[in-house]
């Protein structure tokens, strides 16, 4: 990819995120739209966002796909890796190759590898001391993130971590857990209703979620409005 069209599509990306950022945005539609253009904009094959709910622990709140939602799942049960680095140290953590990082995070380099991936990027969502997550880039080939595209994962994750606080304004601290907990609640009833749209339609479930997706934006709901519906039975898609 050239630095023209990455610039281009970064610029696309954040006014994209722009216009979402209205009142009454839905935050996890919003974090959805951003690992997409993040996947786009910095050639990835995947990308997730994790965020740490009002105890301290950490949770897959928005991802591309089933393999690197499976992947997060994976650093966050073994408590290593470098979502959790970077979340910890609020610094952007890079594995250019994961056969290097075998002995530092044994199960995750492990996992990623059979994944297919071959090198993974944290970039830590912060405001400012505190980290609230991380954003994570996995590319299926090794290789270093070049200076661009550090300036534009950053960017990106500044994106995320606005969106997440300014649901409504931030008087104190406690606002922001608060509403990261409404995100994660919600991911938990999302999850529940893609099985079942998967079932129901026999179909992946990253297809489900986009069934799902398409239902909210056609009905004018938010994603916790529908997935809840789809589970109790009083929404079908």
């Amino acid at each position: 990819m050239t630095e023209n069209v990455e610039r281009t599509l970064l610029v696309e990306a954040l006014v994209t995120l722009a216009d979402t950022l209205v009142a009454g945005y839905d935050i996890i539609d919003l974090l959805q739209t951003l690992v997409e253009k993040c996947a786009d904009v910095l050639d990835a094959a995947d990308v997730g966002i994790i965020l740490a709910n009002q105890g301290g622990t950490l949770e897959t709140v928005a991802a591309t796909n089933e393999r690197s939602h499976l992947l997060d799942l994976m650093q966050l049960d073994a408590g290593q890796g470098p979502c959790v680095q970077a979340y910890l140290s609020g610094a952007v953590v890079s594995v250019p190759d994961l056969d290097d990082a075998v002995d530092r995070w044994p199960v995750f380099a492990m996992g990623a590898r059979e994944l297919g991936y071959g090198a993974v990027h944290s970039v830590p969502l912060r405001l400012r001391d505190d980290t609230l997550g991380a954003l994570n880039v996995f590319r299926d080939r090794t290789g270093v993130l070049s200076s661009d595209d550090v300036v534009a994962a950053r960017a990106l994750a500044d994106v995320a971590t606005i969106g997440i606080l300014q649901e409504r304004a931030i008087r104190h601290a406690d606002t922001a857990r608060e509403q990261l907990q409404h995100a994660l609640n919600s991911r938990v009833i999302i999850e529940q209703a893609k099985g079942i749209v998967s079932h129901t339609h026999n179909v992946n479930m990253d297809a489900a979620f986009q069934i799902i997706r398409r239902h909210t934006r056609n009905t004018n709901t938010s994603f916790a409005a529908t997935a809840t519906g789809i589970v109790n039975g009083t929404v079908t898609v």
